[in-house]
């Protein structure tokens, strides 16, 4: 019999952006995924729509699933002849028990690969403005694990003598143990030390100070696992090397709920201010795009092609491609509602004639109302859920009509189980993810968030269920952003 195949894949300490290439096109190969709790909440984005997926993480005290029981799914999943993904927060092999799964699989002669991740005694250290070597100050350094049962099982006189930087991982509740036994063996009072709560995230949040206060320091700032301990001279950097905190949205984690496509533009756009970004695509798009064969002999005929989104733009382009349809046998003129439905006309070298500046129908049809003409002939490639009010105004001034649905929204899904969990703040962009939302995660989940509607419309689906929201001056992605900094900035 043919087994499949198993990857031990390290996905970093949280920043989705840490992800290797190899880690993503290994998420994209695999046919099932066993996850842990602390990985990103976007990681499982890569995945195929048909993968299964398993949640398998260890909450504090409470565990889901066993270590030996994990080992036993791998090799269940494998034999059944599926490409399996162990996705793990950090580096599989630094102190992920990836050896203790790869030592299962070959005993039962099971073929697998490890996808290295960058480990957190890195990665977090930077993100907080900490490099772990520096020329003149440290030349080594030194990594442990402080998760233990019982009695940490460290030389402790050997690590007090060592000279670069001794970092301890997964070790808050142990703090005060490390602290002692470092002094006890001849390290002073004095000697700098950091405590970083889940680093390269929303909820980075950093403790400097020294053996003589940062106990209570890290009591006063309330830390919570995971922390990494950082011990050494190269902590003293970190006031002046700390760019990820400096960024005007650090601190916040923000939901975008739009379909993947649409959600890769703003998010780069949030991260580079600082931002988590928390993706779950509340929408799916189910195309129909040949519903304009029937309409494929009047597109010379039209005087006008409407367009309301995004989602209408790239799909009737690729109708048009299909059916090998020259752009140029289209004479009519080109209106589009908001700022990233004229871009998407534009990656298709069509420079719209009329755009409306506001993400609503009400302004497009202010601006064709303007232009239009009894008899005029328009074509509305559409999705389903569309309003009717374009439409119905367009044909109340006496225009030919011919609203097309070229697509459905439907309701999206949510991969990451614990994925809203850490969100401060979550967009709607439409009354469709709203919606969309509340089925996904639940309205008393997104009622403990800060909303913000791009729109009225939007606004109105929100308000109508009880809930509070901000909704934006200007109906795009620049008003979303520029609305975000001005509830946020860290100035």
């Amino acid at each position: 019999m043919e087994y499949g195949k198993v990857f031990l894949i390290g996905t970093g300490p949280g920043d989705e952006d840490l992800l290797t290439i190899k880690a993503v096109n290994t998420l994209k190969s695999c046919t099932a995924v066993l996850y842990d709790r602390l990985i990103g909440g976007n990681i499982l984005k890569y995945l195929n729509e048909d993968c299964e997926i398993y949640y398998c993480g260890k909450e504090p005290g409470s565990h889901y699933k066993t270590q030996e029981e994990i080992n036993e799914m791998l090799i269940r999943l494998s034999k059944k002849g599926h490409i399996v993904g162990r996705v793990k927060g950090g580096d599989p092999y630094v102190f992920g028990r990836g050896g203790e799964e790869a030592l299962a699989l070959i005993d039962e002669d099971i073929s697998f690969e490890v996808v290295p991740g960058i480990t957190s005694a890195i990665a977090v250290p930077s993100y907080a403005g900490i490099p772990v070597t520096h020329r003149g100050i440290s030349q080594s350094f030194h990594v442990f694990t402080a998760m233990a049962k019982e009695k940490l099982n460290i030389d402790w006189n050997t690590v007090s003598k060592l000279k670069g930087t001794i970092i301890f991982l997964m070790g808050l509740n142990k703090l005060e143990i490390i602290m002692e036994n470092l002094q006890k063996e001849g390290m002073k009072k004095d000697t700098p030390c950091a405590v970083i709560m889940r680093g390269t995230t929303s909820k980075q949040k950093s403790v400097i100070g020294d053996f003589s206060n940062i106990l209570e320091r890290v009591t006063e700032a309330k830390l919570v696992s995971p922390c990494i301990i950082m011990v050494g001279s190269v902590v003293e950097l970190s006031s002046k090397l700390n760019w990820k905190e400096k960024k005007p949205l650090f601190g916040r984690n923000i939901c975008i709920t739009r379909t993947k496509e649409q959600s890769k533009s703003i998010g780069k756009k949030l991260k580079d201010l600082g931002a988590d970004i928390t993706e779950i695509n509340s929408i799916k798009i189910k195309e129909d795009i040949y519903s304009l064969d029937k309409y494929k002999e009047k597109l010379t005929k039209y005087d006008y092609v409407v367009f309301t989104s995004v989602n209408a733009v790239n799909l009737f382009f690729k109708y048009l491609k299909e059916k090998v349809i020259d752009i140029r046998n289209i004479n009519g003129r080109f209106a589009c509602i908001g700022n990233g439905t004229y871009k998407a006309l534009l990656e298709n070298h069509v420079v719209s004639d009329i755009i409306a500046d506001q993400f609503v129908a009400e302004d497009l049809f202010r601006k064709l109302s303007k232009t239009i003409k009894k008899g005029d002939n328009i074509l509305i490639p559409c999705s389903l859920k569309s309003r009717d009010y374009i439409t119905d105004s367009l044909k109340g001034l006496g225009a030919n009509v011919d609203r097309v649905n070229i697509y459905d929204a439907i309701l999206g899904d949510n991969k990451n189980v614990n994925s809203f969990e850490d969100v401060d703040t979550v967009i709607f962009t439409s009354p469709s993810t709203f919606n969309n939302m509340v089925t996904l995660v639940g309205l008393n989940n997104i009622s403990k968030k800060h909303i913000i509607a791009i729109g009225p419309i939007t606004e109105k689906s929100i308000l109508d269920k009880g809930l509070a929201c901000v909704s934006c001056d200007e109906y795009s992605e620049d008003g979303i952003i520029n609305k975000l900094l001005e509830l946020y900035d860290n100035k």
